[in-house]
């Protein structure tokens, strides 16, 4: 019997949203979108874009990770995190974050999100990991994404643009990791 190899999406995002608010709304819907397409959702362990997601995915009976560190004062994940992993330094959990993931979805964040978003999509182009859907939701990034890309194509690395897409809605979100998994296919 051929055991299914669950796939894990890691969502990076802010911890400031609190429920009922449109960014923890769409997280939510990220979490609900992802556990009814069979992926395992992982994330930071703690509020915000973190419980959002994860408890999206446990209300549509998904599974959750989460990675949380020693640095913080909060020593315990959100209550709808199934398994909690705790990383030594922040560094550490980033890193334990991105090795989790299958693809990437990035939501509105602080310069914590842009850490783990660059770091990503840094260790990408500089082939010191497998290529993997980096799919940011909404509009909050698409400044900074059409700025790298300007870069990129004027240092000459325009492939390296094919890793990052920017969709509107969870449920697109979802469909392209899927497709991209399924495919191995960037985006042109």
């Amino acid at each position: 019997m051929n055991e299914r190899i669950e796939q894990v999406v890691t969502v990076f995002g802010s911890s400031r949203p609190r429920e009922g608010e449109p960014e923890y709304l769409l997280a939510y819907e990220v979490g609900r979108e992802l556990a009814k397409a069979g992926f395992v959702v992982c994330n930071g362990g703690y509020a915000g874009i973190m419980e959002g997601s994860a408890r999206g995915a446990k209300d549509t009976g998904g599974k959750t990770i989460g990675i949380i560190a020693e640095v913080f004062e909060s020593k315990k994940a959100n209550k709808w995190i199934d398994t909690t992993d705790t990383a030594k330094t922040l560094i550490d959990r980033m890193m334990e974050l991105i090795s989790r993931g299958d693809a990437y979805i990035v939501l509105k964040g602080g310069t914590g999100t842009l850490l783990e978003f660059a770091a990503v999509w840094e260790f990408m182009n500089k082939s010191l990991m497998k290529k993997k859907p980096i799919i940011l939701v909404g509009d909050f990034w698409a400044g900074v994404v059409d700025t790298l890309k300007e870069e990129l194509a004027w240092e000459g690395l325009e492939q390296c643009t094919k890793y990052v897409e920017v969709v509107a809605t969870a449920s697109d979100a979802v469909r392209m990791i899927k497709h991209r998994l399924a495919t191995g296919e960037h985006p042109k």
